[in-house]
């Protein structure tokens, strides 16, 4: 009896759809029959059926509620996968990762840093260039001997001391379901740990990240100190305009996040309650799924 009161439910309810809507529908059940036949006892899903479902869930919005074969998040995880396959093969040209560092220059490294404790890593790797060996300044950072005392104040210390007139700056980097990037920027205020800004762009600039500061702090409302990390986006046009503003840029440490605690576990948070479980169509759905 209840089988058949839900069809007729079902059958009423399809006067209110679209035309549209009911193809789609249609579609995606005879989909599932013809799996159904070809199987024996279980779904056999192959490769043609992934691309079908991640084409009908992002053309349908009604596709969880015909689907039986598999779960929704399932679907999900197979245009993730699409999204890492994709990208994988076109990075497996050329050897991964930077080149090795010879021991030699590990060890002379180390004894420059040590015989030189007033030297800082961008002057180690100027007299090394002027010995014609040519390393970044991370290598520096990494393999150089520091100090055993901390500095005179330490990161807990003016976080405690500076958290109302702080905020927190970073990108986050979404993936879309045709494989290009979006930039989101995260503004983050110290004291409470809110979201004061947040904004999406494809193609991040200085000018365009200098320009969301602006419109985060309009008139005077600007704080003292502004913490970021050591990426390229930060050019001189972004400098200079958080300068003018009479705020004072303090730079994380390289591959230090967790000197920039607060906006990455924001970031974090964003990713786990709400990206992971979505696929994202564009830069107006990716500020929507934000905003609300």
């Amino acid at each position: 009896m209840k089988s058949i009161i839900g069809a007729l439910v079902a059958f009423a309810s399809t006067t209110l759809r679209s035309r549209l809507s009911l193809q789609f529908e249609i579609i995606a059940l005879r989909h599932q029959i013809m799996v159904y036949q070809r199987s024996t006892t279980r779904p056999r899903i192959n490769r043609g059926d992934r691309l079908f479902w991640s084409w009908l869930s992002r053309r349908w919005s009604g596709w969880r509620d015909v689907l039986v074969i598999v779960q929704p998040a399932t679907v999900i995880a197979w245009q993730r996968k699409r999204f890492r396959d994709y990208w994988a093969r076109l990075s497996k040209h050329g050897k991964p990762g930077r080149p090795p560092v010879s021991k030699e220059v590990i060890d002379l490294i180390r004894k420059m840093s040590a015989a030189n404790v007033c030297w800082g890593s961008p002057r180690i790797v100027g007299k090394l260039r002027k010995l014609g060996i040519d390393v970044a300044k991370s290598t520096v950072e990494k393999y150089r001997v520091r100090p055993r005392k901390p500095p005179s104040t330490t990161w807990k210390s003016f976080l405690n001391n500076h958290a109302k007139d702080m905020i927190s700056i970073d990108f986050l980097v979404v993936p879309t379901v045709g494989f290009r990037m979006l930039y989101v920027l995260v503004i983050l205020i110290g004291h409470r740990r809110n979201v004061v800004h947040f904004n999406v762009t494809a193609h991040p600039t200085a000018h365009w990240t200098g320009q969301q500061i602006i419109e985060a702090f309009p008139f005077d409302s600007a704080p003292k100190y502004l913490i970021r990390d050591r990426d390229g986006i930060y050019g001189s046009q972004f400098r200079k305009r958080v300068k003018s503003m009479d705020i004072e840029e303090i730079l994380t440490a390289p591959r230090s996040p967790w000197q920039n605690a607060y906006v990455e576990r924001m970031i974090g948070s964003i990713r786990r309650d709400c990206l992971d479980h979505v696929i994202v169509l564009n830069e107006r759905q990716l500020k929507r799924i934000l905003t609300s």
